[in-house]
């Protein structure tokens, strides 16, 4: 069931049911930052990455990301200057601060397939977040020789500072400290993504909470699409299904929808996360 529904009513509907309820489980995608302003061509491209769309031909950053560079000096260039910008700056629009607003006085966890760590840098609890997919301020060594991962700020500075005509110096090539091997981005693309001790206790938490909260739930569900639908989506759909007192919230532009089994207990709202953030807290 797409979202169909007036929305005036849909804003009040979910904001009566967010003050209503007993606990919160907010499930963020990509769509979620997006609003917030990261987006990845037009003119923030331009902005940060038109010596390289010039040099190498892409005109977005993901683009950017898989390019075959010839060297690391190279391919550390882009990626540094990456990584700096989409997690280190803060994100051109308040729309993470505005979400806490909503619910800095509810029970909530949030699950989040997003890397960017905009949650934690508006103020969420961390103890009260779980990265499933890594995170852009992570190194892990590629092979990997270990279930660890290095905080990479420094040596992502460094890079963004001394690099010269879309290049790193050698020196800066980020090796394993354990096994010499090169560093990679702690990022879920294969079977070497390196889920460490962290990766492990925010998963407890996160099902610790769902097993011990009961009654009026919402799982409120921004910005996720059907990339990797059973990490939020499918389950939340299921959850929802689970508990007759349970209320699932849908906000996505141009992929608001919701089963048929659930449509009762279903908000579906069509349209861009920050305004609807933003009416609900007129």
């Amino acid at each position: 069931m797409r979202s169909t529904g007036n929305y005036s009513d849909d804003i009040q509907r979910l904001k009566q049911v967010l003050h209503e309820a007993d606990a919160v489980v907010i499930g963020a995608g990509a769509g979620l930052s997006t609003s917030a302003g990261f987006t990845y061509s037009g003119e923030r491209f331009e902005k940060y990455f038109s010596d390289f769309g010039e040099k190498y031909g892409f005109s977005d950053m993901y683009s950017g990301g898989f390019y075959p560079y010839e060297t690391p000096e190279e391919m550390w260039a882009y990626w540094s200057r990456y990584i700096f910008i989409n997690r280190y700056e803060d994100a051109p629009k308040p729309v993470y601060e505005h979400l806490l607003e909503l619910v800095k006085d509810k029970d909530c966890f949030v699950i989040t397939t997003n890397v960017d760590h905009c949650f934690q840098k508006a103020g969420f609890d961390k103890k009260r977040l779980f990265y499933t997919q890594g995170d852009y301020g992570l190194f892990q060594c590629s092979e990997p020789c270990l279930n660890v991962t290095y905080d990479n700020e420094e040596m992502i500075r460094n890079m963004v500072e001394q690099q010269k005509d879309m290049r790193i110096p050698s020196e800066l090539i980020p090796a394993c400290p354990n096994c010499g091997k090169p560093l990679t981005m702690n990022l879920r693309s294969d079977d070497s993504f390196v889920q460490d001790q962290g990766w492990y206790e925010a998963s407890e938490r996160y099902n610790f909470f769902l097993h011990t909260r009961q009654g009026k739930i919402l799982y409120l569900e921004l910005g996720v699409g059907y990339n990797t639908p059973v990490i939020i989506k499918y389950p939340f759909w299921q959850m929802t299904l689970s508990n007759p007192d349970a209320v699932y919230a849908c906000v996505n532009y141009g992929e608001a929808a919701c089963p048929n089994e659930i449509r009762d207990r279903s908000v579906c709202i069509d349209g861009d996360i920050g305004k609807v953030i933003e009416d609900m807290r007129k």
